[in-house]
């Protein structure tokens, strides 16, 4: 007998020293898994949203960018069209994730748009004079990608460059990322896509009628954007910042309405020219 429980009292002890987690389930207590540290400071990471990034020379790096819905880069182009006063369009829209995805299509469509509608707009202009033959001139697409890819990349790295600057100089300044104000830049230009396809009529009142109102449009979600962000700076910095980014938007769109849709093209005025009337007058020039 005496054997015996102490045989029993060794057992208890034993169960006793090593105690397990338990967990109460519907009134049943049930021993608690262990979780692997790496598993649970992996789960930790994407709850948190610091899940750590690749590099920045890695396709993966630039792949999260283009991981972007359908229904958000229709609300954003939706937005950009339709500006509204007060509504910023990075905090409404962009909420801290920017995409690289509508910005590029959107140059591309853009780029493409002023192309075609260029060569179709001086087919237009010179259709039945005797001496045009059309002749397609690709150069358009070539110059339009490199005014549009241009403006919608380094017009943002300036801006942003000089942001981070004076957020030095004035601590209650609103900053923005770089890929914050691609994306409000490459958004911007969605309302020119449908405005390039009316020049191709060739009316002069129609053209400028169209590009008042896509000026009016987009450059309202230029400065509603970044109007919070050097409001509080001095007021010379505020007004010549302000002045900088309109007159750019505004030279952009006139500068590729008198380059691409220019009603009289010079090169093939040359081409119409009849050489017998200026025999004509060299040799009545001659009889005098």
């Amino acid at each position: 007998m005496g054997s015996k429980s102490q045989e029993t009292t060794i057992n208890i002890e034993k169960h006793i020293s090593k105690p397990q987690k338990q967990r109460r389930v519907a009134g049943v207590t049930l021993p608690e898994e262990e979780n692997d540290p790496l598993e649970t400071d992996d789960k930790t990471k994407l709850l948190s949203g610091q899940k750590e990034r690749a590099p920045f020379w890695t396709f993966e790096y630039y792949q999260a960018f283009f991981d972007v819905e359908t229904h958000q880069v229709k609300d954003r182009i939706i937005g950009s069209v339709l500006p509204w006063p007060g509504k910023n369009f990075v905090r409404v829209y962009i909420r801290n994730n920017p995409d690289l995805y509508g910005p590029f299509w959107i140059c591309a469509t853009l780029v493409f748009a002023i192309g075609i509608s260029g060569n179709m707009s001086s087919f237009f202009v010179h259709h039945g004079q005797p001496q045009y033959k059309y002749v397609p001139d690709f150069r358009k697409v070539t110059m339009a990608a490199t005014a549009i890819y241009s403006y919608a990349w380094l017009v943002p790295l300036v801006l942003w460059g000089f942001l981070a600057w004076r957020n030095n100089k004035v601590t209650n300044i609103v900053t923005y990322s770089f890929l914050e104000i691609v994306c409000v830049y490459g958004y911007s230009l969605a309302i020119y896509v449908p405005a390039v396809v009316l020049w191709i009529i060739p009316s002069e009142g129609l053209r400028w009628c169209s590009i008042v109102v896509a000026l009016c449009l987009s450059g309202s979600v230029l400065v509603l954007t970044f109007w919070p962000a050097v409001r509080d700076d001095r007021p010379r910095i505020f007004i010549a910042i302000t002045f900088t980014i309109v007159a750019l938007h505004v030279l952009l769109a006139v500068g590729c309405k008198a380059y691409f849709f220019s009603t009289y093209d010079t090169t093939n005025t040359i081409k119409v020219v009849e050489p017998v009337e200026v025999n004509k007058t060299l040799s009545a020039i001659k009889a005098h």
